[in-house]
């Protein structure tokens, strides 16, 4: 695996009140980037990459997201990176199974990848939670290195591209799901899994990142 090395990049990290902000921060920093937590859209434009955490419901998610949708799906519109993490990964998407569980109806994602997040069925424990591989399926700057390679999940749902080319990687748990999506032009992306929880693999990943934002 790379060691830390470092870039230029300027990334920001979406403060929305939900996400592992100080842990996100710390990796992104071992990763080598300049880090800076804002809830300011115009630092989002200045930055070199937007990282979009989350841990919790789809629902709140959205709704603490909401004041910065325009301008997310603005920057990516515009070719500017951004990574979600996790419910940040789901947060990409268009609709979750999740609202609909929790009786709260239907919630829009951005809508930057169309899909659903599908709730985990079958007889496997849920949460899928603990460690697990990633099977890369097509190339990207942010998986390079890590095919075969183990990282470190918690969650109910998965991501349901409805284009299966949106898969990067994908990993088993009684159904193979999406536990690496990007959108067709390669600047929306996102991990279903914690890289900053993920030791040398997730570092690698955080690496990858800072260089493609060093890069665009």
């Amino acid at each position: 695996m790379s060691t830390t090395r470092q870039t230029a990049a300027e990334v920001v990290v979406v403060d929305y009140g939900l996400g592992n902000l100080r842990s996100v921060t710390r990796g992104l920093e071992r990763a080598g980037a300049s880090v800076a937590l804002s809830e300011d859209p115009a630092d989002f434009d200045a930055a070199d990459g937007v990282v979009l955490p989350g841990v919790g419901a789809f629902s709140e998610g959205m709704d603490n997201a909401g004041p910065f949708r325009e301008t997310l799906v603005d920057l990516a519109a515009e070719g500017k990176p951004l990574f979600g993490i996790c419910l940040g990964m789901q947060m990409l998407l268009t609709t979750s199974e999740e609202a609909d569980h929790a009786g709260e109806g239907d919630v829009e994602g951005l809508d930057l990848i169309p899909g659903a997040n599908r709730r985990f069925t079958g007889e496997k424990k849920i949460p899928h939670m603990g460690w697990n591989e990633l099977d890369v399926q097509r190339e990207h700057p942010l998986v390079e290195g890590v095919d075969g390679e183990y990282a470190y999940f918690v969650h109910s749902y998965y991501a349901d591209p409805e284009d299966s080319d949106a898969v990067v990687a994908a990993t088993d748990y009684g159904t193979e799901f999406a536990s690496v999506v990007a959108n067709d032009a390669g600047n929306v992306f996102g991990t279903q899994f914690h890289p900053e929880k993920s030791g040398e693999t997730g570092l690698q990943i955080l690496q990858n990142f800072v260089e493609y934002c060093v890069e665009r």
